[in-house]
């Protein structure tokens, strides 16, 4: 991935990571949209000011899970967290997409020289990031089996 933008690209995509045991995939699929919230990192904040209405998102677990699981639909643009006095801290509204057929796993992305200084494989604990198109692309057929 040396040389490939990092910045997401119009119609943004992203990766954004959760705790399963805090909210799920499932979760989402049950709410139908929810407030993205509860991210402070300041790189993470970074990018999600960038997330705009129509952008979408792979969905990954962390944990023990460690695999995108699903994708899902931004329904606006990022804006200041009513709950904070902070206004560097944003959320925006998100809604699910799909489940995927089967999870990806993070073993898996790191095993595949395509996704080599990607963010997810350099930056662990980075909470949101964006996707380059190739990557998203070959993460959906990577779920395909």
């Amino acid at each position: 991935m040396a040389g490939m933008a990092r910045r997401a690209e119009p119609g943004g995509l992203w990766l954004l990571k959760t705790e399963p045991g805090d909210f799920s995939f499932d979760d989402l699929e049950r709410a139908v949209s929810t407030v993205w919230d509860g991210v402070t990192n300041f790189t993470a904040l970074r990018h999600m000011r960038e997330v705009r209405k129509g952008d979408r998102a792979l969905i990954y677990h962390t944990g023990n899970e460690r695999a995108v699981v699903g994708t899902a639909n931004v329904l606006s643009d990022a804006y200041p967290d009513p709950r904070r006095d902070d206004p560097r801290i944003v959320v925006f509204d998100l809604e699910a997409g799909e489940k995927l057929k089967r999870p990806v796993t993070l073993a898996e992305i790191k095993a595949d020289p395509a996704f080599e200084g990607w963010d997810l494989v350099r930056l662990s604990r980075l909470s949101v990031m964006p996707v380059p198109r190739a990557l998203w692309d070959r993460i959906l057929k990577m779920a395909e089996g």
